[in-house]
């Protein structure tokens, strides 16, 4: 197949001119709002992240793609994401591991996505414009900036519908311990690591508290997942009734949506926080972490009262990065613990989480 020329263009007009990669973009073209994110390897963990939906992904570190894809490294049963956008696409990977190219995954799961294109000019116009809605394909520049300017970005859309489970399943390990895990969005490195402690039953978005408590679990865990916490009402008043009823542990958008259970606002930030290597202090002992993350709402904590302590805060920006519960055994964080972007700094949340159960199941308090 010969090279298939492709463009790029912002809803604020910018122009990138590139390469069509991937699957054929429906009708030529393939819109969303366009985030950056900073890793330098993980495409695959990437673009397999429910959190994606309805964004175009860029990359920022110029090759990608050298390693390959391999079947274990898929954090979802399928790419929820856009488009992807790249620098340089590797045209023949290179790793033990790998069981087909990304140019090949891409166009098995019909993801869509450009090569050729400068992220790094792209990558300023997101940072000093902030979020943007973009389009790309192989259709006239008019074409592609009416579709960029027609797309309707996150903010009030609830894409949690989109990606969550259909229906119940479980995760049987032999397990003391029980955690219904509510999957707003929720990623498989997520699940071994609940499952190492925990037998697990992942349950829809829309699964109410009462349904929630008649299977018994130990834990509630709620998962990450894509878009903005205020279109997911539903999920917050689920997570209002369990309160003090049953431990509690959040991530991404669960840590957003517990917030906004405990009466806290949320908001967008500029570009969203997406990448392996931000830096976040634990309040308490005052140790940095190297987190991953993966969001573009935030928790403003001036409006979270007196039921909650904040636990842990981005050193980049200052926000919000964690909270607990004052009145009831409920902890959350906005990064993602169960990722690896070197050591496996924050992988002690999981067992704090089980300490809270296991508190509960001796002293039968919450």
């Amino acid at each position: 197949m010969g090279i298939r020329e492709a463009a790029l263009v912002l809803a604020d007009g910018s122009v990138f001119e590139g390469e069509a990669i991937g699957a054929d973009a429906p009708g030529g073209v393939a819109s969303g709002e366009v985030v950056f994110n900073t890793v330098l390897s993980g495409y695959q963990e990437v673009l397999t992240d429910p959190s994606y939906a309805g964004q175009i992904v860029t990359f920022t570190y110029p090759h990608i793609g050298n390693y390959g894809t391999a079947t274990n490294d898929n954090e979802s049963r399928q790419p929820f994401c856009r488009g992807v956008i790249v620098r340089d696409l590797a045209r023949r990977p290179s790793n033990h591991r790998s069981v087909e190219s990304l140019s090949e995954f891409l166009l098995r799961h019909g993801v869509s996505g450009i090569a050729g294109i400068d992220t790094r000019r792209l990558t300023r116009v997101i940072r000093d414009s902030g979020s943007i809605s973009g389009a790309f394909g192989t259709e006239s520049e008019a074409v592609l900036l009416a579709a960029a300017r027609a797309d309707r970005g996150t903010s009030g859309v609830d894409l949690v519908s989109t990606v969550t489970t259909d229906a119940p399943y479980r995760i049987e390990r032999d397990q003391r311990l029980t955690v219904v895990a509510y999957d707003f969005g929720i990623k498989s490195t997520i699940l071994s690591c609940l499952a190492e402690i925990a037998n697990v039953e992942v349950v829809p978005a829309s699964m109410s508290a009462a349904d929630v408590l008649s299977r018994r679990p130990d834990g509630v865990f709620l998962s990450n997942g894509p878009g903005d916490p205020s279109a997911v009402p539903y999920a917050v008043d689920a997570i209002t009734q369990l309160l003090g009823r049953v431990p509690i542990f959040g991530i991404c958008l669960g840590h957003q949506l517990l917030c906004r259970a405990l009466g806290g606002e949320t908001f967008k930030l500029p570009f969203g926080h997406h990448g392996g290597n931000h830096p976040v202090r634990h309040e308490v002992s005052g140790r940095v972490e190297i987190t991953s993350q993966n969001h573009n709402y935030c928790v403003e904590p001036e409006s979270l009262g007196g039921r909650v302590r904040v636990t842990h805060s981005n050193l980049n920006d200052r926000t919000n990065e964690g909270i607990e519960v004052v009145d009831a055994s409920a902890f959350s964080v906005q990064y993602h613990p169960e990722a690896g972007p070197g050591p496996h700094d924050s992988r002690y949340l999981f067992a704090e989480f089980e300490r809270l159960m296991n508190d509960r199941a001796q002293t039968g308090r919450v």
